[in-house]
C-alpha cells in the first residue's frame, strides 16, 4: 500500500520527512502541538517539547480549548506529555533522515507538521468495547539559509542595480 502524503511540494534534495502511522495518541492534542511547532527551527521545537514533557511550559490550545484552564502568562493550555514524547521522537527521526541526506542539521526548519485521525479499533472489555485513539503524523523539515546570508545577498543585488544605473 502506497502512502499518500499531505505535503505535495516535497523536494528530495532540500527536505527530509518522517511519517508516524497509527500512533496511540490523541488527535486533538496532536493538532495543537503541530500548530504550535510549525514554522519553527528544529532546535527550538525540540527544546519546547522537552519543556512540555518536564511540565515547565504549557502548549497553548487555540482550537480544542473547551473547559481548558488558563496557564500563567498565556491563555488556555495543557501539558500533553505522551503526545509531546511521541512527536519529539518523530522530530529526532526526521533529523536523522536529514543528516543521512547530507543536510545541515543546524539550519533545519519545520515546514510542514500535520496530524490526521487514524482508524479507531475497539478495546474489548467486560461491559462494552471502547475505541482506541490513533493518529497519523507527518513532519517535513527543510534546510534554509541563515538570515544574515539572505541580507547580504539582498544588499549585493541593490548595489549591483545602483552600479548599472
Amino acid at each position: 500500500m502506497a502512502l499518500k502524503y499531505a505535503f505535495s511540494a516535497y523536494n528530495k534534495e532540500l527536505m527530509a520527512r518522517v511519517v508516524g502511522r497509527d500512533l496511540s495518541i490523541s488527535k486533538k492534542q496532536s493538532v495543537e502541538i503541530c500548530k504550535w511547532i510549525k514554522n519553527r527551527p528544529l532546535k527550538q521545537a525540540k527544546q519546547l517539547l522537552t519543556e512540555v514533557i518536564a511540565m515547565k511550559r504549557a502548549v497553548p490550545y487555540t482550537r480544542f480549548n473547551w473547559n481548558v484552564g488558563h496557564r500563567p502568562g498565556m491563555g488556555p493550555g495543557r501539558y500533553p506529555i505522551k503526545t509531546a514524547t511521541e512527536i519529539l521522537a518523530l522530530l529526532k527521526s526526521a533529523e536523522a533522515n536529514a543528516q543521512v541526506k547530507g543536510l545541515n542539521t543546524g539550519n533545519l526548519f519545520i515546514v510542514h507538521c500535520n496530524a490526521q485521525k487514524a482508524s479507531t479499533p475497539y478495546h474489548y472489555g467486560r461491559q462494552r468495547g471502547t475505541k482506541m485513539k490513533r493518529t497519523h503524523i507527518e513532519i517535513v523539515l527543510q534546510e534554509q539559509a541563515k538570515k544574515e546570508e539572505k541580507k547580504k545577498e539582498k544588499s549585493e543585488k541593490k548595489t549591483e542595480k545602483k552600479i548599472e544605473l
